[in-house]
């Protein structure tokens, strides 16, 4: 099953206060295609973590897999709280992501968390993320005055 909606209908309020979580940002900039990984691992915190005062708080997870723990980068809490996987110390879980250095630590930008039977989206293979897809360029559709 395949979680991971494309919300339409997202608050703009929510959006112009989070500019720090979209691909054009500083922190959107640091996702690499070429850097993408898969990793296995426990679930052994949830964060919230705000990366500056201008920015909404977003939800990371600390994954401890064989060889070490890794901040696992999923977005704002914003959308992910209104998701219907959800995250807790001691989930397995499956994570495809941009391998990253962020505040001198190695990170993981996730574009894919599987939980069980769940997938949740949260990127395309470009980094580009699911809660800013609405307002992707080229993707919008004119309406048919017929």
């Amino acid at each position: 099953m395949i979680i991971g909606l494309l919300i339409a209908s997202t608050n703009v309020n929510a959006q112009r206060g989070n500019k720090g979580w979209g691909q054009d940002s500083n922190y959107g900039r640091l996702f690499n295609a070429s850097t993408v990984e898969t990793i296995n691992g426990t679930v052994e915190a949830v964060e919230f973590i705000s990366m500056d005062t201008k920015t909404s708080t977003g939800i990371h997870l600390a994954v401890k897999t064989k060889s070490q723990t890794i901040s696992v980068h999923l977005g704002p809490s914003w959308y992910l709280d209104n998701q219907e996987i959800q995250f807790e110390k001691g989930d397995e879980i499956t994570v495809t992501g941009s391998r990253i250095s962020y505040q001198n630590a190695p990170a993981i930008i996730a574009v894919e968390i599987e939980k069980g039977d769940d997938i949740l989206l949260l990127r395309d293979k470009a980094g580009y993320p699911v809660w800013s897809g609405w307002r992707k360029k080229g993707k919008r559709k004119k309406r048919n005055n017929n």
